[in-house]
């Protein structure tokens, strides 16, 4: 846990080689996290998602930063929760995971996840912290390259949720 942080922060703001986009599957921007980070990238990377033609939930997509502090951005597409019997915990842990298999192949070592699904796409706000946590967790035990984590949380709920998930 010595290479995870939890702390309340807008990931727009953060001086780290990555960030997570919780994108949709357009990649086109959208609300929340998503048009932040697209308002606070500026229009080239609404040009470079473009060039994806979308993604599949659980499926991730790399793209510069440009006025970013960040070198890259990874959007990663959320599940939509609907009652938690149609996968998507997997679909969800496949986000991190892809998210950080993307970030070691482009040599990422510092990398901040915001609550993806936890938004609009109604996913319970503890049970998503505990499959980020636990997702995360798995893979840094297996992988030296990422040196830092960070779990950037908008709002005290979440910020409580990651934090009880992380102890």
């Amino acid at each position: 846990m010595e290479r995870i942080s939890v702390r309340q922060a807008d990931i727009t703001t953060l001086a780290v080689d990555a960030i997570v986009n919780a994108a949709n599957s357009s990649l086109l921007g959208g609300g929340g996290v998503d048009g932040a980070i697209h308002r606070a990238a500026g229009p080239e990377l609404l040009l470079e998602c473009r060039t994806f033609g979308g993604c599949p939930t659980g499926e991730v997509r790399i793209t510069q930063g440009y006025r970013l502090p960040a070198r890259y951005v990874i959007h990663a597409v959320g599940p939509r929760y609907r009652d938690g019997k149609h996968g998507e915990a997997e679909l969800l842990a496949s986000c991190y995971r892809n998210s950080l298999e993307l970030a070691v192949a482009h040599g990422v070592k510092t990398i901040a996840f915001p609550a993806i699904s936890c938004g609009i796409y109604g996913y319970p706000i503890p049970d998503a912290a505990r499959i980020a946590v636990e997702t995360v967790t798995r893979f840094l035990a297996g992988d030296r390259m990422i040196e830092q984590v960070v779990f950037a949380c908008f709002g005290a709920e979440v910020l409580g949720a990651f934090r009880a998930a992380a102890s």
